[in-house]
């Protein structure tokens, strides 16, 4: 009788905590098993990439039906243009923003001094990122099944907006169909609330994998870079994300941080903006109070172009191997990785493996040793898990800006007490 009391005060103690607690505790746990079972933790790996899976078979879905649904609701064509230059003007901005921090970063700890390493020929070819013209004629899907069939979110997107508009256009004849897309998109939303009741097993399996293949005795010669970026990373999220939405927004950025906690958490065990896009979307309408139209036009947008974490990233990985190769980077040659980070950003967002794309390209542009490349992507899943957060916490920020300024953002929601929403996500 006492161990059934016990087993129903453990069962109600889970039931209780809201979803971003149990998120840590998977994570805390899934480190502790990592660094117990060491490479044996591979085991435990299957039970993150069935979480992985469920979120990528949202994904597609999800923008696509939210998208159509997000457009459909601004009858205004001129406010759905209007949005999306804000949100483009908006996330631009922010990743010009965000390599000044990493430069800045890379300046001021010299991650890269004293290892004195010498440039030879290793073979480390350099990845070619799309050309500004290659990504506007990809954007328009040749068959937008196919499109659909491969995730190419950048596709979707277009496809999806132009429908909307389609639709928008087509007036009292088009109901039947925007109707059925409003059900898919509620349909989504649940479906997507039900597999985040996952995410705290999943984030312990990936966790554990990462812990037990990453030990620290191969972190340790590159720790500084990881703790550069991720100081780098914390600044631009509490200090520049917070200071805009106090600034720009004139709302409370402390209640901007909680909101974020969830997906920010997702984010950084998952390396995936797209595929925190469920939990974005959720926080955006029922955290922060944008309204659906907004969440669900800026947020996929934000998930296809905005890299503000990846540039940060590559402004620390650019100075710590110009450091460790002992070459002198100029003023124009910061310029230079500012402006070429900045713009390609939109080419290769879409692109797996981004981070290393867009760090190949810069290294190419300044003519920094290709070496360092593969120095660097010895730890890039370290890098990674802190700079895909950044890049969904500017993806929510920039949502709730774009929300306010169209005064479709609910304050009541926004301002309430985080204790007030934790047992929806619980």
């Amino acid at each position: 009788m006492q161990h059934a009391t016990i087993e129903q005060f453990r069962a109600g103690f889970w039931s209780r905590l809201a979803l971003w607690k149990k998120i840590l505790i998977g994570m805390a746990l899934g480190m502790l098993a990592g660094a117990l079972l060491g490479p044996d933790a591979e085991m435990l790996k299957p039970i993150g990439t069935l979480f992985i899976n469920a979120i990528k078979m949202l994904i597609v879905p999800l923008v696509f039906c939210s998208l159509v649904v997000g457009v459909t609701s601004m009858q205004d064509t001129r406010k759905l243009g209007r949005i999306g230059l804000k949100s483009l003007l908006l996330y631009m901005a922010t990743t010009a923003v965000a390599i000044s921090i990493g430069l800045g970063m890379g300046i001021l700890f010299s991650p890269g001094e004293g290892i004195n390493m010498v440039a030879t020929d290793s073979g480390v070819a350099a990845k070619e990122a799309p050309t500004l013209v290659e990504t506007l004629l990809n954007m328009v899907p040749k068959n937008p099944v196919d499109a659909l069939a491969t995730g190419n979110i950048l596709q979707i997107i277009v496809f999806a907006l132009g429908l909307g508009i389609a639709l928008n256009l087509s007036g009292e004849k088009a109901k039947p169909a925007v109707q059925l897309f409003e059900s898919l998109a509620e349909g989504m939303y649940k479906l997507t609330e039900l597999v985040m009741k996952l995410a705290p097993y999943g984030v312990f399996g990936l966790m554990a994998w990462v812990a037990g293949k990453y030990g620290m005795e191969i972190l340790l010669p590159l720790i500084k870079v990881i703790v550069v970026v991720y100081i780098g990373c914390i600044i631009h999220v509490v200090v520049f994300y917070s200071g805009l939405i106090s600034t720009l927004g004139r709302l409370n950025p402390v209640r901007y941080l909680k909101g974020l906690v969830n997906p920010a958490a997702v984010a950084f065990t998952t390396t995936s903006s797209s595929g925190t896009l469920p939990a974005t979307i959720k926080a955006a309408t029922e955290e922060m109070g944008v309204s659906k139209g907004i969440s669900s036009f800026v947020l996929p947008l934000g998930a296809t172009i905005n890299m503000d974490g990846t540039a940060l990233y590559q402004g620390v990985c650019a100075l710590f191997i110009a450091q460790a190769f002992g070459i002198d980077l100029t003023f124009s040659d910061y310029l230079l990785i500012i402006m070429t980070s900045t713009l390609a950003s939109i080419g290769t967002a879409g692109v797996p493996g981004a981070g290393l794309i867009m760090l190949s390209l810069v290294l190419t542009t300044v003519g920094l040793p290709m070496e360092g490349l593969a120095i660097i992507a010895g730890i890039d899943r370290i890098l990674d898990m802190a700079r895909t957060t950044v890049n969904v916490c500017g993806d929510l920020m920039v949502t709730v800006l774009v929300g306010k300024s169209e005064n479709e953002l609910d304050e009541t929601i926004y301002n309430r007490s985080s204790t007030a929403v934790q047992p929806e996500l619980a």
